[in-house]
């Protein structure tokens, strides 16, 4: 017992909020690219394997955000990306040096978001360089690089997860969509998008007190003037 409780120790004085931060980015993008490119390499553009009645594998690419979704032309959405992960990741860095204490959980939905973005920027930097376009009629291949179907910043995001837990029919009565087939949960989405979701979410839950003041790892002599105004006031009080 003795030594299992030293050795936590040992673990918990070595892992860092940043190299924790750091092996979890390595890891959600890791399982990311494994998961896609096992899909890309074996399943044909547009086929579905039935896992469960709710559950589908059903390979589909897209050209913009998580989700699927789609705003801006995908070299715009590229480049904002990884603006976005550089401030993000040098935000993550700023937390983790900063004077005082930033709770581990928010360093880690950080980088849980971090690593979503990252894993979606990776497709788009290196699979049109690395892999022929996928077909309906033919599993996609690794091709020499840089002879791809697109160019850098270009290519097309695997997504494969598909969760229609309800699946029903509109009342007739209901104005637009009455008769029409719904389904929930619809979009197709991939390892990435969840990572990105579960931490926007878990830190919108959990971490509202660190989002209410998000400049404060920025201001890195906080801790110190705190600590300072903290030791003026008893010196006044004493005298």
């Amino acid at each position: 017992m003795t030594f299992l409780l030293v050795f936590m120790k040992k673990i918990r004085e070595y892992l860092t909020d940043g190299r924790l931060s750091i092996l979890l980015i390595f890891a959600i993008l890791v399982i990311d690219q494994v998961i896609k490119i096992a899909v890309k390499t074996h399943m044909c553009l547009g086929e579905s394997i039935h896992i469960t009645d709710w559950f589908y594998i059903d390979f589909i690419e897209n050209n913009g955000m998580a989700y699927g979704m789609t705003f801006i032309n995908k070299l715009a959405l590229s480049i904002l990306r990884l603006v976005a992960i550089g401030v993000i990741g040098w935000y993550i860095y700023k937390c983790c040096h900063a004077s005082y204490k930033v709770r581990t959980r928010y360093i880690v939905l950080l980088s849980m978001v971090v690593a979503g973005a990252a894993g979606n920027l990776v497709d788009s930097m290196f699979y049109g360089l690395i892999f022929n376009a996928s077909s309906p009629y033919y599993v996609s291949y690794f091709v020499p690089f840089g002879t791809g179907y697109a160019g850098f910043l270009m290519g097309k995001v695997v997504d494969m997860f598909y969760f229609p837990l309800i699946v029903t029919t509109w009342p007739d009565w209901v104005p637009m969509w009455g008769g029409k087939e719904f389904i929930f949960f619809s979009p197709i989405f991939n390892f990435a998008d969840a990572s990105i979701s579960v931490g926007v979410i878990a830190m919108l839950l959990f971490c509202r007190k660190d989002l209410e003041d998000l400049s404060k790892p920025l201001r890195g002599d906080v801790g110190t003037q705190e600590a300072d105004g903290s030791e003026h006031a008893i010196k006044k009080e004493e005298k």
